[in-house]
């Protein structure tokens, strides 16, 4: 009965954890075949040796992630553009008031000087408040991304190593048909009755 070279890495809770396969220190982390015929728990830091394994690389996964990042990207470029169409909209509509008012020039003079202080002091605060919510939201992303990134969930064992878990499981299915047999009624000889 053999499988596929393909296994998920899966984790199970820190109380469930059992030997590893090849360290036998508790795991907590599992290999398992798609039609669940074989698991074994392993070490992570197993995981990243080129002898035993090697991770399987989904190509349709990974260029649905870069679409995926690159739309977030679109949105923020939008949502970015909308704001300083705002901001512009309300500048415009400053100044066109304060022709409309008909103040003296030397009003405007002064409201200029005292606009472009404040506008500047309004942009630092701004480009402090940006950057801070660029950091919060790079921070989100990191973390978002961190278990996805951090390490591959498919693995293909190296043959060797794949050799030995379809040994073990041909050694399995033998021992319990073994089992089996020796539970039935007739397979062993049945006691002599006659005299001898």
């Amino acid at each position: 009965m053999s499988f596929q070279n393909v296994y998920t890495l899966r984790k199970v809770a820190e109380n469930a954890a059992k030997s590893c396969e090849v360290c036998f220190k508790p795991s907590s982390s599992v290999l398992i075949t798609a039609e669940n015929k074989d698991f074994f728990y392993i070490c992570p830091s197993h995981l990243k040796d080129k002898g035993f394994a090697s991770p399987v690389i989904d190509k349709a996964a990974e260029e649905a992630k870069k679409k995926k990042e690159e739309e977030e990207k679109e949105k923020k470029l939008k949502e970015e553009v909308e704001r300083v169409k705002r901001e512009y909209e309300e500048k415009k509509k400053k100044k066109e008031k304060e022709k409309k008012d008909g103040k003296d020039e030397k009003d405007k003079d002064k409201e200029k000087k005292k606009d472009e202080k404040e506008t500047d002091s309004k942009d630092d605060k701004d480009k402090d408040d940006k950057d801070d919510k660029d950091d919060k939201d790079d921070k989100d992303d990191k973390k978002d991304k961190a278990p996805n990134t951090d390490e591959p969930r498919v693995f293909a064992l190296q043959k060797f190593v794949y050799q030995q878990r379809l040994e073990k499981r041909r050694q399995i299915e033998i021992a319990k048909r073994n089992r089996e047999r020796m539970a039935a009624p007739g397979y062993f000889p049945s006691v002599p009755k006659g005299a001898p």
